[in-house]
This record gives structure tokens, C-alpha cells and sequence, in this order.
């Protein structure tokens, strides 16, 4: 998987998703025809997975999480940026969405859970916060910021 695929796979979704209010009907719609065990959802955590193997994705440490943006907002990613984390039982920092957040959650190891929600998605209003936390394993987390925005407390 190169990193060029990738963003034409996240490119894709973006299209899906562009324009839409980030709120609890885009979190049941992602679940829907994109959830846990869906052909987009098993693209999508293979590409991350392949991506930590090769060094283009988590390419960065701090505080026991790996992370790292992959691409910032553009046209082409409906104006989102790209983020992807690699967690084991761990809160990361507390922050803030001014302009919404979508979560990819994808258990590596146990059960794993990002903010007591199994696999899937998990979608955040703008103006929400949170301290992100995977308990009960490992999971890779693939973040979708609009605007790229994000402010750490």
C-alpha cells in the first residue's frame, strides 16, 4: 500500500462524507454502510496496518502513543486532514474539536475500545472535547479533522 493509494482510498470516503454536518446521523450512516466488517471498513484498517509496517503511517512518538498526519486538509480530502494513532490501554491529551472530528476505530489487540465505542466510527460534534482513550487492548485510530483543526488543552 503506498501512501499515494491511500489517499485516493481516504479521497474516496471524503467525497461520501463532504458538506455533511458532523453529528450523530453521520455517525449512524458511517456505521452503516462504512461500520465494523463493511468491505470499506476492512480497505481501510488494511491500508492503516500496511501503512505502520511500512513507516508512512504513526511515524511519530510521545507518551507511549504513536501518531502522526498524514496529509494535511485539502480539496481532494473534502478539506479534512489525516491523522492516524496507534494506542494500547492509554488516554492521549485532552483536546478540543472546533470544527468536529470522525474517528475510525480499528482493534488490533483484545477488545480494544476508543471512548467505550467498539470498531467503527465515532463522530464528534464541533465545539466537543475529549481526553482519547483506548482501554482493553490495541487499536489504531484514523482521525479526520475539517480544516485539519484541533487545539490541545
Amino acid at each position: 500500500m503506498s501512501k499515494q493509494e491511500f489517499h485516493q482510498i481516504v479521497a474516496d470516503l471524503s467525497r461520501e462524507i463532504a458538506g455533511r454536518p458532523l453529528d450523530a446521523d453521520l455517525d449512524r450512516w458511517l456505521n452503516q454502510h462504512h461500520g465494523a466488517g463493511s468491505p470499506g471498513f476492512e480497505k481501510l484498517k488494511q491500508a492503516c496496518i500496511d501503512g505502520v509496517a511500512e513507516g508512512w503511517l504513526c511515524d511519530r512518538e510521545g507518551g507511549g502513543i504513536r501518531y502522526g498526519r498524514v496529509f494535511k486538509a485539502e480539496d481532494a480530502l473534502a478539506r479534512f486532514s489525516v491523522d492516524v494513532v496507534d494506542m494500547q490501554d492509554i488516554a492521549g491529551p485532552h483536546h478540543t474539536h472546533p470544527n468536529g472530528e470522525i474517528d475510525l476505530i480499528m482493534p488490533l489487540e483484545g477488545d480494544a475500545t476508543f471512548d467505550g465505542r467498539p470498531a467503527g466510527w465515532c463522530v464528534y460534534g464541533p465545539g466537543t472535547a475529549h481526553r482519547p482513550t483506548v482501554t482493553q487492548g490495541r487499536a489504531l485510530v484514523l482521525y479526520l479533522l475539517p480544516e485539519g483543526q484541533i487545539k490541545f488543552s
